[in-house]
């Protein structure tokens, strides 16, 4: 799987000399740095706390920590270890608020993730409607899932990310990625049928 900052035309090491620049303080190579990556960050946020303006604070919260961290960044790769902070960010945002989040029926912002696939430019207005409400019960069978479990979902099913790179994120072996991912399915299975179940009841 390619590298985001790949994906946005940048070669990996004109990343790395943009971190060794953001290191010595160099604020413009930050910015750049969060311009390859704040959609990434922010979408891991969004569906990890489900209110888009939470996931924006936990978003800049993230940035604000790996700036004041960067100096002790060793090296390796800079989007894992980043979005190892925006993770924590959200895990801090949910042990703020005490409790699971309910479950926001806003639709995604523009630009952000979809976890079905992208819809036909010819579907009626009925489809939409059919697919946004899809949208809305994923996300919020999402937000029912243990934490570890959802970070794992989250970046594989959602976000494309490597077995390798959520091993990295999480702190934990490939093979406890691998079972959080299965029993996160197995759970949102459950979870969508139980909603369907209960909408034609």
């Amino acid at each position: 799987m390619l590298n985001r900052s790949q994906d946005a035309g940048l070669a990996p090491d004109a990343e790395t000399h943009l971190v060794e620049r953001a290191r010595q303080g160099d604020l413009d190579a930050f910015n750049s740095l969060i311009e390859l990556h704040q959609r990434a960050v922010y979408n891991l946020c969004l569906r990890m706390i489900g209110s888009p303006a939470a996931a924006e604070d936990s978003a800049q919260d993230a940035f604000f920590s790996a700036w004041r961290a960067l100096g002790g960044f060793k090296g390796g790769n800079f989007r894992s270890w980043l979005m190892r902070i925006a993770a924590n960010a959200c895990t801090d945002e949910l042990r703020r608020r005490g409790r699971r989040p309910a479950a926001s029926l806003d639709a995604p912002p523009p630009g952000a993730d979809e976890p079905i696939d992208v819809p036909d430019a010819a579907e009626g207005p009925e489809t939409l409607t059919l697919r946004k409400e899809q949208q809305a019960a994923i996300q919020a069978a999402l937000l029912r899932l243990p934490v570890d479990q959802r970070l794992a979902v989250v970046m594989c099913d959602i976000q494309g990310f490597a077995y390798e790179e959520i091993a990295a994120v999480a702190r934990v072996s490939i093979g406890t990625v691998k079972s959080r991912i299965s029993r996160g399915r197995d759970k949102l299975r459950v979870e969508l049928t139980r909603q369907e179940q209960l909408d034609h009841t």
